[in-house]
């Protein structure tokens, strides 16, 4: 023979993806990493008109993500693949005889292996007027851009046909849109698949303070038109009707099978195209995977997660006809923030388990219910979390083993017998910690980094639920950036910025965020932190500090997008500054005047202001306007920055004091307000030594002494009060003010994101001794430039209220509606309460979280006189 002879090279197999969504995507990205993409030619038949992206993660358009911003599809991939990818050119039939495909542009496609990933189609109720002009389904990319279209064309309410997963998410774009929200769920709760009867009582407490309708236990009876054939109203099967001009359906998705059911491939009896354990139809050269396909346990999976496994399995299958990859069932956990609420549920959520037992706790105030269901030998079976769901990634993978405290003792809060936080040390090895990939703890901690984990294991790349365990399982002392899109800390990153003269978020990402989140967007971690920092350096690296210009807008916190606080009915509170407590009658006057003009309710606070309840957000530029032409000025209640310096009387009015405390108060709270920080800033000052002004629980407090200032530092009331410590004595007014300068820079150049200065001084190394080497001895001689830095900050302040009403531009974002700017909210409600206002808010008692004698009893009775009091700080609403 030959030595020089060659075999020809062996002709590629021929691979037909019908459906390039997120399971799409995952087995070509799963055929890659089997090496299947260099044996294969890849022909993929996408309906859409752009390629593969994140589904679950849809209602985030209406918060700024562009579609491109969506997409999972790697940029490149399919050019370093070799596959040919064809955008809105569906396959529309299969000659099972032939291996053929034929698509919609008419090409025909043989195949050696044929892929079905076709996903599902949203159910739509045969209600007469269903197919009206202005009802819409939710699913897609090109159905959110036809909602905004039509809500921008004149819709002012919106009604969405279905209480689960997929209508509490349309919901939550309708009210993105700015329409008034009605939810209409056909079952007795909010959610039925996911939560429990307490878990959807406290859902629907919450969802109705947040501004929506909800009306349960009701189903959609017809879709009333007018003249032109466009939805004017609903009638629910209860005989009442609903004034709505849009009605979104999403109440359920079926399985897109009628491709296998036209080409003669088994399906279930109640729809999905039945697979075996590696995912193969009745068809050997036929895989389906995703929620086309039914599993060997008879069920259609409807999440990402089980999605991607059926992918992985399916690919395996192909790579090997020996590997032991199958798909027999999937956990189907949830962890989601629908309308600013967290949401999950984990394991056997409904106790389906014979002889299990429920152990509930319910906080209707706090809006919080937490199930767990243990199995009569301890073992947690599953559970349900509404309000809070801190622990769910450790108690998900805890799941089908006995918890190493009592069950009992994992739902209390604490200081009510709770358990302390169980930890990722409390996980063993083999404990899954992302069911998107099926990682385990081990995999997780072989890597050093986020971004690490993301790339070699792919955990944190599905569903997202899984990243803040992930962050707990890996080294901290290898990593200690401020979150996964930065390897520095809050103090490196304002080093950069300072030092570089950085002005821009992205410019900062895209330079020296860690690798894989350059060119993204950040997250809700590293934005608002970066933010201050930019804030409070704006003057020294030519900045511009106004927090609702251009980039710095899209990074803000809700309050401080509206220059205003949330409440939990959806108004907004107004806090004039009202420096030292100071006020002349002719200003009280005026917020008399403004209170009663526009109906808000009135509240004396403990920082001596007067806070202003119930504006609705098109109220607050006229509200401001009378306020900024009387002299006032933003009170900064909504940011992180300095809030108040309050005061006695002192010497002027009061026979014990020694000094002037108002006058001080004033000079420092117009010195350093809009000073932005990593937290919120209090202050204040006692014009003797009997502390009426409370100066010792603040960031930084002064008491009057015979012979001038003391100056205290790092206290705080609240949850974990700490008395302030002192910093320096008998200061004379340059010196006090010099000292705080000092102080206040240092503390923003070395704390970390959201650190009030009582931690950041137990924290930092040396303690109260090492900050006053720094400030009070300039032991490492940057005192001058802390204080040109204040300077800077003094110089250029301005308010920003006042800055925006001057600006039309800016103006325009104060509106309930976006496409009917004058039309107020009618779901902000309120009722008469000791001759002022309160908000309208349905009052629910929660029953008891299960029946048939099961439950656990752990809490008293919630108390359904009280209303739930949520921090909405950060969530963003509108």
């Amino acid at each position: 023979m030959d030595a020089t002879s060659t075999h020809p090279p062996q002709a590629k197999k021929k691979l037909v993806l019908v459906g390039h969504g997120m399971v799409g995507q995952r087995f070509l990205e799963a055929l890659a990493e089997c090496g299947l993409t260099g044996t294969h030619h890849i022909v993929v038949l996408c309906e859409e008109p752009r390629p593969a992206y994140d589904r679950v993660q849809l209602t985030s358009y209406f918060s700024g993500r562009t579609p491109d911003e969506l997409s999972v599809t790697e940029g490149g991939f399919m050019e370093r693949h070799g596959i040919e990818l064809r955008l809105g050119d569906p396959a529309e039939h299969v000659d099972r005889a032939a291996r053929t495909v034929t698509a919609r542009s008419g090409r025909v496609f043989g195949y050696d292996v044929l892929v079905l990933a076709t996903g599902s189609v949203p159910f739509v109720p045969p209600v007469p007027g269903r197919d009206a002009a202005g009802c819409f389904v939710y699913r897609t990319i090109e159905d959110v851009l036809a909602i905004e279209a039509y809500a921008k064309a004149g819709a002012t309410t919106g009604a969405v046909v279905g209480g689960g997963l997929l209508g509490l998410e349309a919901a939550g774009a309708l009210q993105g849109l700015g329409l008034a929200t009605h939810i209409v769920e056909f079952a007795p709760r909010l959610m039925p698949a996911q939560v429990d009867e307490g878990g959807g009582a406290a859902l629907l407490r919450t969802l109705t303070g947040r501004g929506l309708a909800v009306h349960t236990g009701t189903g959609t009876q017809e879709v009333l038109t007018d003249g032109a054939g466009a939805v004017r109203a609903m009638r629910l099967s209860d005989g009442s009707e609903l004034d709505v001009g849009l009605v979104v359906f999403s109440a359920g998705v079926r399985p897109r099978d009628q491709l296998a059911r036209d080409c003669g491939l088994v399906v279930g009896e109640r729809g999905g195209i039945t697979v075996d354990e590696r995912c193969r139809t009745s068809d050997p050269a036929v895989y389906a995977i995703g929620e086309c396909a039914q599993a060997v346990d008879g069920r259609v999976y409807g999440l990402v997660a089980p999605g991607y496994e059926m992918a992985q399995t399916a690919a395996a299958a192909l790579a090997s006809d020996t590997s032991d990859a199958a798909f027999t069932g999937a956990d189907m956990s949830t962890k989601l923030k629908l309308l600013g609420v967290d949401v999950a549920s984990f394991g056997d959520a409904h106790g389906t388990a014979a002889g299990c037992l429920d152990v509930a706790y319910a906080d209707s105030r706090a809006g919080t219910y937490k199930k767990l269901v243990v199995g009569a030998d301890g073992t947690l079976l599953g559970g349900v979390l509404v309000g809070d769901t801190e622990s769910y990634g450790t108690l998900r993978a805890l799941t089908g083993s006995v918890p190493p405290v009592p069950a009992e003792q994992l739902v209390l809060p604490a200081g009510a017998g709770a358990a302390p936080a169980l930890g990722p040390e409390a996980l063993p090895s083999d404990a899954v910690v992302c069911n998107c990939h099926n990682v385990t703890k081990a995999a997780v901690q072989a890597c050093a980094t986020l971004p690490e984990v993301k790339k070699c294991t792919k955990a944190g790349t599905g569903c997202g639920s899984c990243v803040k365990l992930i962050g707990q399982l890996l080294p901290q002392s290898g990593d200690q950036g401020l979150c996964g899109c930065f390897g520095q800390t809050r103090q490196e990153l304002y080093e950069i910025v300072r030092t570089l003269r950085v002005t821009s978020f992205q410019d900062l990402l895209d330079r020296h965020g860690r690798e894989g989140a350059r060119g993204g967007e950040g997250c809700e971690t590293c934005k608002p932190a970066v933010a201050s920092v930019i804030a409070s350096l704006a003057p020294a690296i030519g900045a511009d500090g106004y927090v609702l210009d251009g980039e710095q807008a899209a990074l803000q916190d809700t309050n401080d997008h509206f220059l205003a606080n949330l409440q939990k009915n959806g108004s907004y509170s107004v806090v004039p500054r009202i420096p030292g407590g100071e006020i002349t009658p002719d200003k009280l006057i005026v917020i008399g005047e403004v209170a009663r003009e526009f109906g808000l309710y009135t509240k004396i606070t403990g920082g001596q202001r007067i806070d202003l309840f119930g504006a609705r957000v098109e109220q607050l530029p006229p509200i401001w306007a009378r306020l900024v032409e009387a002299g006032f000025e933003s009170g900064h209640a909504y940011g992180k920055a300095l809030r108040t310096v309050k005061s006695c009387v002192g010497q002027t009015w009061c026979r014990y004091g020694v000094q002037d405390s108002v006058r001080m108060a004033i000079d420092l709270e117009l010195r350093y307000r809009g000073l932005r920080a990593p937290h919120k800033l209090k202050s204040a000052v006692s014009g003797c030594a009997r502390e009426c002004a409370e100066a010792r629980s603040k960031d930084f407090g002064v008491i009057a002494t015979a012979g001038g200032w003391n100056l205290y530092v790092g206290g705080n009331g609240g949850a974990t009060p700490r008395h302030a410590d002192l910093l320096a004595q008998d200061l004379d007014d340059a010196g006090l003010v010099r000292l705080i300068d000092r102080f206040l820079m240092f503390y923003i150049r070395t704390a970390d994101r959201l650190e009030r200065t009582s931690a950041w001084l137990e924290r930092i190394d040396g303690g109260l001794d090492h900050v006053r080497d720094v400030v009070v001895d300039d032991s490492l001689g940057i005192c001058a430039e802390l204080e040109a830095l204040m300077a800077d900050h003094v110089t250029h302040y301005r308010d920003e209220w006042a800055e925006t009403l001057a600006d039309p531009d800016r103006l325009a974002r104060f509106v309930s509606f976006v496409n009917a700017p004058e039309a107020p909210d009618p779901l902000v409600a309120f009722v008469p309460e000791r001759g002022q206002i309160k908000p309208d808010l349905p009052l629910l008692t929660l029953r008891p979280p299960s029946a048939g004698g099961r439950d656990t009893a752990l809490a008293p009775e919630p108390d359904s006189d009280l209303n739930l009091d949520l921090d909405l700080e950060g969530a963003s609403t509108r």
